[in-house]
């Protein structure tokens, strides 16, 4: 078992533990009594995990003596919206979920979004606790505390800052993760050795088969290093107004993408593809050494994930969308761009993001 220590400053008791590990789910109903204690636990799932994982969390919480109840909403990025957000809302207020709650988010990213959003909304907000049950949540969506729903101008652009009061990744539950989603997982992976750590990366080069097995030591050194990376750099910049937007490396097109395919697309997926487009970009502005795109294009395609965008995406959409997201600026699409493998280009002087020409942009995506 490994911790990983969150000590957030910029909020008042914001700071929260990482616990990676196995058989962890069974040991649920002592770590949410000691890190958020509460008369009422409402358990936050989708249609897929329910039935693997949500009667069990909430069996074993009544076990304990602890009162549970679970909420659930159908799977997938599609569902979530500001009507699941809503939804989940009246469903708690119907049973009487009162101020002395916690809120356990009991999925992947998608169920860690909109349940914290939930939390974050409810009542003036209630605590929660993140139980990630994909590698892309455990890696990368449970840590961070950005929580949120897409609208049909694009995604996440509706949502609040609110940090867990622990994430508890059980490795356990990656045997019934299929096997893109844990390739989609890898994905998050990759970005972290990418923008802070090139010696992990190198390590991924090398490990990603034994990931992909399902090895609990490779899972393990993997989820664990990676939280460690985005801890530090939340710890750091919790509200994103410097440093921590280089954790958006790949992420300006692959929302894009996300979007213009109308979330047919696994979120890993698009990233894996954002990523080596934005990396070429960094190229292309000089920003970055010829080799780097190549090196992560071919760690991702190792992994099973694409690396090119799709050819149902015009270059027009793209575009579009991009400029609708929450990381333009001044009208101008902006990027987070590595400068080598393990180093992002900028400082908290110039900033960590660059505006980068559209014709620049529009090269990339067309595949020139």
């Amino acid at each position: 078992m490994v911790t990983v220590p969150v000590p957030i400053r910029e909020t008042r008791d914001a700071s929260y533990t990482i616990v990676v590990g196995t058989g962890l789910l069974a040991d649920l109903p002592h770590a949410v009594r000691t890190a958020a204690p509460a008369l009422r636990y409402a358990v936050i799932t989708d249609s897929t995990v329910a039935p693997l994982y949500g009667k069990r969390v909430v069996d074993a919480l009544r076990a304990a003596a602890l009162s549970a109840d679970l909420f659930s909403f159908p799977a997938g990025e599609p569902h979530k919206t500001r009507d699941t957000w809503a939804g989940l809302s009246d469903q708690m207020l119907a049973a009487g979920v009162g101020r002395d709650a916690v809120v356990i988010a009991l999925g992947g990213g998608v169920v860690g979004d909109v349940a914290g959003f939930a939390a974050a909304t409810y009542l003036r907000g209630v605590p929660y606790v993140q139980v990630p049950t994909t590698l892309l949540a455990m890696i990368d969506a449970s840590v961070g505390g950005k929580t949120g729903v897409d609208v049909p101008a694009g995604k996440n652009l509706i949502g609040a800052f609110h940090q867990p009061r622990l994430v508890l990744a059980d490795l356990d539950v990656l045997a019934s993760l299929p096997r893109e989603q844990l390739a989609a997982g890898m994905a998050e992976a990759v970005k972290h050795g990418v923008i802070a750590d090139a010696d992990y990366f190198q390590a991924l080069e090398s490990t990603h088969a034994a990931v992909l097995r399902r090895e609990p030591a490779a899972l393990e050194r993997t989820v664990a290093r990676s939280v460690q990376i985005k801890a530090a750099i939340v710890v750091a910049d919790e509200r994103e107004s410097g440093r921590r937007a280089i954790l958006n490396f790949g992420h300006t097109v692959a929302h894009a993408l996300e979007v213009t395919a109308h979330y047919t697309v696994l979120h890993g997926e698009a990233v894996a593809v954002g990523m080596v487009c934005e990396a070429r970009l960094a190229e292309s502005l000089g920003l970055a050494p010829k080799e780097t795109a190549a090196r992560i294009a071919a760690l991702l395609e190792r992994c099973g994930l694409p690396k090119g965008t799709p050819n149902t995406a015009s270059v027009d959409a793209l575009i579009d969308a991009m400029q609708r997201d929450k990381k333009a600026r001044a009208g101008a699409v902006r990027f987070a761009l590595p400068k080598a493998i393990g180093a992002m280009h900028g400082d908290d002087a110039q900033g960590w993001t660059v505006a980068a020409p559209e014709a620049a942009v529009r090269a990339i995506l067309a595949g020139r």
